[in-house]
């Protein structure tokens, strides 16, 4: 076997196919893959640095958002260079325990923005129901105290996918038919039994899949109450606009995750290959893409921070006055 070291049958490397049927259209396919991109690096570094810097913004809601503007970043980072190198370059070797790195790191990171919105749905049931406690709810050790504990979540519950695809025989070759190392489409690669890897695949997408959409609906039930409780029209306008970038992050986020979860467990035979493909690409990258600028359009504050930052001080203060 290409790539194999014969006696423990893991090979040496993974050739990463791309878009299988597609490959006339790797350079297309590239493009709006790239700019995707380059908006999800600029408009998730903007936030990062307009919250770091502007004092109006260091309040626990865009501390949050400033998490998933890091994760988001570092996300996409981990796949789409990698990606573009195979459309552009047809490097398509990648090292085996790089690959392992990288099924890690894409699985671990996307735990953990499942985690940040559910964080940020929970940020948004405390300011809105108790509103009066709200800074003393979600102080800064407690935000603080809370990503890092979403974030060992999803490097416990991860870090197992590669102990057990590394101890699978690849007997069968070491083509994978994919831009970037998927957990499932690794081990789907091995000639050896994989269901371990598929059952504990499923229970670790249900423990962190499940529960985060579990705190969030409950979280807007809870919301969804509290705004109808309210007297005036305008005071429950005001409170659940405050929502409504969250509830598109979340949109954005789990619609094109739930498709591919369901159709590569279950919609095998009847969605072609290269549609699950530019749909896990998209799981990976849109939601990155989009959020600064469903952020951007919808909250006020940091409208006013970009103004600020691209206008100067000067003139907004002057304006103000």
């Amino acid at each position: 076997m290409s790539g194999a070291n014969s006696s423990s049958l893991t090979p040496g490397f993974f050739i990463l196919n791309g878009v299988p049927g597609l490959e006339a259209a790797h350079v297309w396919i590239s493009l709006p893959f790239c700019f995707m991109y380059i908006v999800a690096v600029v408009g998730n570094c903007g936030l990062i640095y307009l919250i770091s810097h502007e004092e109006a913004l260091h309040r626990p809601m865009y501390y949050f958002l400033a998490l998933l503007s890091f994760t988001d970043v570092t996300l996409c980072t981990t796949t789409v260079p990698n990606m573009l190198c195979i459309f552009w370059l047809n490097f398509k070797e990648i090292d085996f325990n790089a690959c392992l790195a990288q099924m890690f790191f894409v699985h671990m990171l996307t735990g953990m923005e499942s985690g940040v919105l559910m964080l940020m749905a929970l940020d948004r049931y405390a300011a809105i129901c108790y509103p009066l406690h709200y800074s003393t709810i979600l102080s800064n050790p407690v935000i603080t105290k809370a990503g890092l504990v979403t974030f060992l979540r999803g490097v416990i519950l991860v870090i197992p996918f590669t102990f057990l695809t590394k101890r699978l025989p690849y007997c069968r070759g070491n083509f994978i038919p994919h831009t970037y190392c998927d957990h499932m489409s690794v081990a789907k690669v091995s000639c050896g039994n994989f269901k371990i890897n598929a059952i504990y695949g499923l229970m670790v997408a249900l423990l962190i899949g499940v529960f985060d959409i579990c705190c969030i609906s409950m979280s807007y039930t809870m919301i969804l109450r509290a705004v109808m409780s309210l007297s005036s029209s305008d005071a429950r306008y005001k409170a659940f606009s405050t929502c409504t970038s969250h509830i598109c992050a979340i949109v954005i986020t789990y619609v094109p995750a739930f498709f591919t979860f369901f159709t590569h467990r279950f919609g095998g035979h009847s969605i072609p290959h290269h549609i699950h493909i530019i749909v896990a690409n998209l799981y990976l990258v849109l939601p990155p893409t989009m959020n600064p600028i469903v952020y951007g359009v919808k909250t006020k504050q940091i409208r006013e921070g970009v103004i600020r930052f691209l206008v100067g001080d000067k003139i907004v203060f002057s304006q103000d006055k």
